[in-house]
């Protein structure tokens, strides 16, 4: 009989066997998440009748080997000792999954599975797509105004509507190629993220586009400052260089007013750096003289710089971050507001790296407001390649949950590399959700 070592199997070509046609002797790839057999790799040379009791306790109706391991046993070639005393009966083709709930349950999972990275792909697409509207529309902001406002109202417009009309809304973290470092990813953030909370608000289809658009907008004073400030460490800056940065809020004023924005989107650019307790700029406003749109914006705006700041290495974890501000700046925010983010984002946002309770390693890939502790993860998994890495929904998991918080900083190198920790945290919304004419 042909040897086939293990490090060779990529290059062989497969048949597949039933499940009463397996031998000792054959070389099998189970094609399943590591999570739904108990093997400790997914492919492997069989060596014992328990190893083929186990593998027909999978329920597959057929199972895929090296092509010459079924040949061989086809033309009786196997050795004696391999063949059955009598063959085993034939697995029922028909109403098989409906005869064993075991079996239910993991097709249930590869269909959620397969759907999930349906809706990554749609996804991380419409994120693109998104942040080229953004980007173009605001470079030509001030060339072309009129063009420009157009293109980004049709975009805050969907968005609006999916985040009021929709109740089951997801929050994703885009992959790390669809990330940057331009200033327009803080504003599409702020905006995604603000429009996440906007139902919470009990505010009308009017007041959400205004946030979308005062979030998305609402830097729009730094095109006028140099970037030798806007990328320097803010706890460098001089009195100068802070005198300069902070007259963003006023710039921005100005360009809005140009624009022709309504009212509630320049309160929101005007009041953004202003904070409950009076402890903001540029007026020191306090939390009843500023609009409840701002407050939100507020709030977002620096739970995003903390998760991407100027200097890279000071980012906090999305998990980090909102412990941050709800220990020691709560009281800059409106609590409601708060606490509603907190509901919402969940104690483990997307981005977080975190351990399950079976110690497997994940990252947090998305979350649903409407049930934030039990988000989809993405585990670790040496054995399966990267592209086909394997993601949970933890709301149908019940067994597993999150056990704690991990700083990347923490994962061993192959960890690190396999979860690719985005360097920049940046979020968008289940596409799937918009129908054909609403996609973007």
């Amino acid at each position: 009989m042909t040897t086939i070592p293990p490090e060779d199997h990529a290059e062989r070509v497969f048949r597949y066997a039933s499940p009463d046609q397996l031998r000792i002797g054959m070389y099998v790839h189970v094609d399943l998440p590591w999570f739904l057999h108990p093997f400790t790799r997914s492919h492997f040379r069989i060596a014992s009748e328990e190893q083929i009791a186990e593998l027909r306790a999978l329920g597959l109706r057929r199972i895929r080997c090296h092509s010459e391991h079924v040949n061989e046993y086809l033309r009786g070639e196997l050795p004696a000792a391999a063949k059955p005393a009598a063959p085993a009966a034939e697995v029922p083709p028909a109403n098989y999954a409906q005869a064993d709930p075991v079996i239910t349950v993991q097709e249930e999972r590869l269909l959620r599975l397969r759907e999930q990275r349906q809706i990554v792909t749609q996804t991380e697409k419409a994120f693109i797509k998104a942040a080229g509207i953004v980007r173009t529309a605001t470079r030509n902001l001030l060339l072309r105004p009129e063009e420009s406002m157009e293109e980004l109202n049709g975009l805050l417009d969907q968005m609006a509507s999916v985040f009021l009309e929709r109740e089951d809304v997801s929050l994703r973290v885009m992959s790390e190629k669809c990330g940057g470092e331009e200033a327009y990813f803080h504003g599409l953030n702020v905006s995604v993220l603000s429009m996440m909370l906007a139902r919470g608000l009990n505010i009308t289809g009017e007041q959400a586009r205004s946030l979308a658009a005062g979030a998305l907008l609402h830097d729009i004073g730094q095109i006028d400052i140099p970037s030798r400030v806007l990328k320097k460490d803010p706890r460098e800056f001089t009195r100068p260089e802070r005198e300069l940065y902070c007259s963003h809020v006023e710039n921005g004023l100005r360009i809005g007013k140009t624009l022709g924005l309504d009212a509630e989107v320049l309160a929101i650019i005007a009041q953004h750096h202003e904070m409950a307790d009076g402890s903001g700029f540029p007026h020191a406003l306090r939390l009843e003289h500023i609009t409840p749109l701002a407050r939100v914006v507020a709030l977002v705006n620096l739970y995003d710089n903390l998760c991407n700041p100027v200097i890279s290495n000071q980012a906090m974890t999305p998990h980090e971050a909102l412990s941050f501000i709800f220990v020691r700046r709560r009281d800059r925010f409106e609590e409601r507001v708060l606490q509603f983010m907190i509901r919402s984002l969940g104690v483990y946002p997307p981005g977080s790296i975190v351990k399950l309770t079976n110690n497997a390693i994940a990252m947090v890939v998305s979350v649903n407001p409407q049930n934030a502790l039990r988000p989809w993860v993405m585990l670790y998994d040496a054995g399966v390649p990267r592209h086909e890495a394997v993601m949970l929904d933890l709301e149908h998991e019940t067994e597993l949950g999150i056990a704690k918080s991990l700083r990347p900083s923490t994962l061993p190198p192959a960890v690190y590399a396999y979860l690719s920790p985005r360097k920049r945290i940046t979020y968008f919304f289940d596409s799937d959700l918009l129908s054909p004419a609403e996609r973007i």
